[in-house]
């Protein structure tokens, strides 16, 4: 994991790059990759790819970046792992290729020589890259399936910047920074800012399972080559009925396939450990996969002591029962005071999450690793979360009111100035959104309801953001086609909920300690083998997951009631000292009251 950058200037009335706004925007992300540094320019100057390198595959020299072929005909600046990089590599060898080096980057080079654009479906990982063909005079740009990587870029009619981060780019100093409200009013409803958005209206987020190809004539061809949507419509060829083993088999085959290809790597891998089905399933896999040293580690909360929300506990039974180097690290109220100015620095967009993401990536870090592997996902694409059986109850129960548009307005009009004293003001709502997907899960994950806005922000701007995030009508257009109501929910979640959030908080509270962050359940093939499953009726669940491993999960973790990983963050915030500024002081108790809203 890295982090890349560029600069582009496809017009002729556009400047020639300029190194020092380059330098920039690399060294802004000098967290992402303390390892290494490159440039490379172009010959007129019209093109510049800079890299910033955390070592994980081939640490030696030959994996520096930005990279380029014999020829000087294609340079790469590249943010992630290629799991499948041996098998493709390989094939490539058969077909004549040579390498210099054993990084995944080269194969990278070598597939687009040969494949262009169509080579993005074929690969399996996490990705983020940009490579310029000096022969046809363009600029290549995409981004993973799933979006775990992310590549943000500003193009102002006439040059295009882009990298890792949002912060990088303001660095350069060349970006239009004019508050967008569709990502200030995304940020209130949501929590986060929802992509392509960011807060600024010059800079937008490159899609998930997209590319972007632009020329020097400034021809720009934005490609999907990976649409969720019909990925989970396509039903496939009818299947023979499988025994419960059987969907078993299948499943553990997938997983362990999938925690094989994420252990990849010239460093050590460790594995996030909580009490909780999917990273201790993680772990069990990973023993099994032949690992002979497996490293695990377990945050804990003095607050949490003796409680239900203490995972150091049975995190610890875990590690004993399948042997791993295993350590617990404790965060007290003074570590999130003396990082807390750090944590909000590190935060790329604005996120009402990842607390518990720094802190578990600071304790990796400090524990020498930088490759670790996370269940982050597993609620997604395994039906974990209440939204999953909620929303379909709901919408079954209020779909006639769905007919009648005038009713719920009505309802929300009258209820809303007595409800919001008592209760959460979503309730309000409730007829007027809960008839259908798309407003039932915009009730049950939405922070702020659209009425409500204008009491914490500017009416004007309220307005210009909703009517420019079409909320009810993009949740909609994730679910168009899909017939299966787990499939509905599993794509809202991972889209609206995972993408926008977790993995976004991922990456930022990862790179803030240079450690690369690897999801298992976020992959590919594991996912096209779970919506198989799904499809013919065999929908695998969480517990089907835990049961996958052939050395069982200890029975205290299979019998514990779902909690979710949990961090004290609203005390802490609301009992920071007092000599921190008027200013902070106001957006630490924000933030706390903030959370406690969006708790309730």
């Amino acid at each position: 994991m890295c982090g890349l950058a560029g600069v582009f200037a496809y017009t002729n009335e556009a400047s020639s790059v300029d190194c020092e706004e380059l330098l920039r925007i690399r060294d802004n992300m000098i967290n992402r990759g303390p390892d290494g540094a490159g440039l490379w320019f172009s010959e007129n100057k019209r093109v510049g790819l800079a890299h910033r390198r955390l070592a994980i595959i081939d640490l030696t020299d030959a994996g520096h970046q930005p990279m380029s072929t014999a020829d000087g005909r294609l340079h790469v600046s590249f943010n992630g792992e290629i799991y499948n990089y041996l098998e493709l590599r390989a094939e490539l060898e058969r077909k004549g290729c040579v390498f210099q080096s054993h990084s995944d980057t080269e194969v990278l080079l070598h597939l687009y020589r040969l494949e262009g654009t169509a080579m993005l479906p074929r690969l399996r990982g996490m990705f983020a890259i940009a490579i310029w063909d000096e022969q046809d005079k363009s600029l290549f740009l995409a981004r993973d399936h799933f979006g775990i990587k992310p590549l943000y870029y500003a193009d102002n009619g006439n040059t295009i910047r882009f990298a890792s981060q949002v912060k990088a780019l303001l660095a350069g100093g060349q970006v239009d920074t004019t508050p967008d409200p569709a990502g200030l009013v995304g940020f209130f409803l949501w929590g986060s800012v929802p992509e392509p958005y960011t807060r600024y209206k010059g800079i937008r987020a490159l899609p998930a399972g997209t590319s972007l190809t632009i020329d020097a004539a400034g021809r720009k061809k934005q490609q999907t080559f990976f649409d969720l949507i019909k990925e989970l419509s396509f039903k496939g060829a009818a299947s023979n009925k499988l025994t419960s083993d059987e969907v078993l088999e299948q499943l553990h085959a997938a997983l362990v396939d999938s925690v094989r290809h994420h252990l990849i790597a010239d460093v050590p891998v460790g594995v996030f450990l909580s009490a909780g089905l999917d990273s201790t399933t993680l772990a069990a896999l990973a023993k099994e996969t032949g690992l002979v040293e497996l490293h695990t580690m377990t945050l804990g909360f003095n607050e949490f002591k003796g409680t239900e929300n203490d995972e150091t506990l049975l995190a610890q039974i875990v590690a004993n029962h399948y042997g791993t180097k295993h350590s617990t690290h404790w965060v007290q109220q003074e570590d999130f005071e003396a990082h807390f100015e750090n944590l909000l620095r590190s935060m790329d967009q604005p996120s009402i999450d990842g607390v518990n993401s720094y802190f578990v990536c600071k304790a990796a870090k400090e524990a020498g690793l930088k490759v670790a592997l996370s269940g982050l996902g597993g609620d997604e694409l395994l039906g974990g979360y209440p939204s999953f059986w909620q929303i379909p109850k709901i919408v079954k129960l209020l779909r006639p009111f769905a007919a009648i548009p005038q009713v719920g307005v009505g309802f929300r009009f009258i209820s809303t100035p007595i409800l919001k004293h008592f209760t959460s003001p979503k309730w309000a709502g409730l007829l007027e959104f809960g008839g259908n997907y798309e407003g039932a899960y915009f009730l049950r994950r939405g922070i702020y309801m659209p009425w409500e806005l204008p009491e914490v922000l500017d009416s004007n701007l309220v307005r210009e953001g909703w009517q420019e995030l079409k909320t009810l009508r993009s949740l909609a257009s994730m679910i168009d086609g899909v017939d299966n109501s787990r499939l509905k929910i599993s794509a809202l979640e991972t889209v609206w909920y995972m993408r926008n959030q977790l993995l976004r908080d991922a990456d930022w509270a990862s790179m803030a300690h240079s450690l690369e962050v690897r999801m298992p359940l976020v992959d590919i093939e594991l996912f096209r083998t779970v919506v198989r499953l799904v499809h013919t009726h065999h929908a695998p669940s969480k517990q089907n997951m835990a049961a996958s491993p052939r050395m069982p999960l200890p029975d205290e973790v299979l019998k514990r009631r779902k909690t979710g990983f949990l961090v004290p963050t609203q005390k802490w915030l609301m009992d920071l000292p007092h000599n921190l500024d008027k200013q902070q002081k106001y957006g630490a108790r924000a933030l706390a009251n903030t959370i406690y809203t969006f708790s309730k």
